[in-house]
């Protein structure tokens, strides 16, 4: 695959001594690279839709920040699927961002527990199945062989046989290769215990090896979009960078809603008042804490990289792949900022 290139503004940016240090040479390295990214061509097509609703501990989503977490358990979480369509030297390719299996992600150690201890009836106010990833696909006109990767910031929660097979099944969409990073893929194979709890069981096991492609680093895709190693909520968490009519817009799941990373600007109850006592910039999503530091880290990197929002300048253009919403069982939880919906361009269907 000659059209995807390796990035090189972040080399070596988090090697200083000092942890500071390492957040401000990130920070102007993501200054640099964003201008770059602005002086390209755009996506062709970039939208968002609605997978499923689901609830996930405030003392996660909201680390620290949070006065109210042994009230208030539980936040909302919206879960979206990004289609991204992208001009490369090898034609037009098409991209699912965050094409979730929320039928079989339900047996993630941690959430399995959850539904085996919740009432069903408990479990259809909580839950929201809004849609699925064939429908979707089909519903915007694209055919299952049109779909050229799949890709998701991290692997937590993630079963994606379905979607690319195994040695004995065929998979939903037959051309689909998965983009992981090298660590990512390495820690997926070989979890500690900690990191088990939040990994779908056999969700990567025997798919063939031609149906991965593992990167290092970061990477250009192609026209308008890349893929950016921002670890700390894992190892081998990255980020998608999309280049759209509202500028560029940064997807994962370090941080759960622009609020998260920008923290003074926030309604969510105690978040402004803990942002500025302690004097973060940023509210980790901590679920792991893999690596916080880093985390801290790439979540600067991804606001600078994304620049303001031109629906609202006071946060960052930072579309989460789990978006905060507000919910009626979690009080004082309602982010300032929403972003709900994304689209630019129009869909093609790939001549094949």
């Amino acid at each position: 695959m000659s059209h995807i290139t390796p990035i090189r503004h972040f080399e070596g940016s988090r090697k200083a001594l000092g942890q500071m240090a390492r957040v401000e040479d990130t920070r102007a390295a993501a200054e640099s690279f964003r201008k770059d990214m602005l002086a390209g061509p755009k996506v062709k097509y970039y939208e968002s839709f609605n997978l499923v609703r689901v609830p996930y501990p405030t003392r996660y989503g909201l680390r620290n920040a949070f006065p109210r977490e042994r009230v208030v358990e539980f936040l909302h979480l919206q879960n979206r699927l990004f289609v991204v369509q992208f001009e490369t030297t090898e034609g037009l390719k098409t991209l699912l961002m965050s094409p979730s299996d929320h039928e079989r992600n339900g047996e993630t150690p941690y959430f399995r527990r959850l539904q085996d201890t919740t009432p069903e009836i408990m479990q259809r106010v909580f839950v929201l199945r809004q849609d699925t990833v064939p429908d979707i696909v089909a519903r915007i006109g694209l055919r299952p062989e049109d779909i050229d990767y799949i890709s998701y910031d991290h692997l937590h929660t993630q079963d994606v046989r379905r979607w690319l097979g195994t040695r004995h099944q065929p998979g939903v969409f037959p051309n689909a290769k998965l983009l992981v990073h090298e660590r990512e893929w390495a820690s997926a194979l070989d979890l500690n215990p900690y990191q088990a709890d939040w990994y779908c069981p056999n969700g990567i096991a025997d798919i063939p090896a031609d149906r991965i492609v593992r990167f290092e680093g970061d990477i250009m895709l192609g026209e308008g979009v890349a893929l950016i190693h921002t670890p700390g909520h894992t190892e081998g968490n990255h980020s998608l960078v999309v280049h759209t009519d509202e500028g560029l817009w940064v997807t994962s799941e370090n941080g759960i809603s622009a609020d998260a990373y920008a923290p003074l600007q926030s309604t969510i109850a105690g978040v402004a008042k803990y942002a500025r006592t302690i004097g973060t910039e940023v509210i980790i999503n901590g679920n792991t804490l893999e690596n916080s530091i880093d985390q801290y880290i790439s979540m600067v990197q991804e606001k600078t990289i994304a620049g303001p929002s031109m629906r609202d300048p006071r946060f960052p253009n930072v579309f989460t792949s789990s978006e905060m919403t507000p919910a009626w069982f979690s009080p004082g939880t309602k982010p300032a900022f929403l972003v709900n919906k994304a689209v630019h361009g129009k869909v093609s269907r790939p001549s094949r």
